[in-house]
């Protein structure tokens, strides 16, 4: 149950990170409440799964769920960029993610 709760902190944070965006700079009260919202979800789901997880592995995965879903989201709903050097990135950081879910006890 904590990779579940792992997981979906992961996605939340992708929900804020995108929602920030859209709040311009905190500006918008609509993705500005989304954005709190989702961070306080994300930090709490976080925070149980850390009761099972080791920290290095859960925070670990957290921020990598977090990076690679905001660069997704950055390439298909804003239109960013997709280069070489930016997708090797994301496949290193996936990597790094799957290195961890197997040396990981729990």
């Amino acid at each position: 149950m904590a990779w579940v709760m792992l997981f979906v902190a992961g996605i939340l944070e992708v929900v804020w990170a995108y929602t920030m965006k859209l709040s311009e700079g905190l500006t918008r009260p609509g993705p500005l409440v989304i954005t709190f919202v989702a961070m306080t979800m994300s930090i709490g789901l976080l925070a149980l799964a850390m009761k099972s997880l080791p920290l290095g592995t859960a925070y670990t995965v957290w921020t990598g769920i977090g990076a690679v879903g905001a660069f997704l989201v950055g390439i298909v709903v804003l239109g960013e960029a997709v280069t070489v050097m930016r997708v090797t990135a994301a496949v290193l950081i996936v990597s790094g993610l799957v290195l961890m879910k197997l040396s990981s006890p729990a």
